[in-house]
């Protein structure tokens, strides 16, 4: 199992959501809940069409952290 780092955007209309080390992933949804569900199922079907086309899992290296800055 491995474990990506994820990024969730609040948009004008919704959520959007990608996975730095698998480009080209991406999804929105008008709530965070289905963006959660749609990235997680995004992850699944990305990795098994990399399988099938013989291409190398990434390991996960992108790295997420808030950061607290007095505004």
């Amino acid at each position: 199992m491995k474990e990506f780092a994820v990024v969730f955007e609040k948009t004008s209309n919704g959520w959007s959501a990608y996975a730095p080390d698998l480009p080209g992933l991406g999804v929105a949804a008008a709530t965070i809940e289905e963006t959660k569900q749609l990235l997680r199922e995004g992850i699944e079907l990305h990795i098994a069409g990399m399988r099938e086309d013989g291409m190398p899992i990434p390991e996960p290296s992108a790295q997420v952290m808030r950061l607290a800055i007095p505004a």
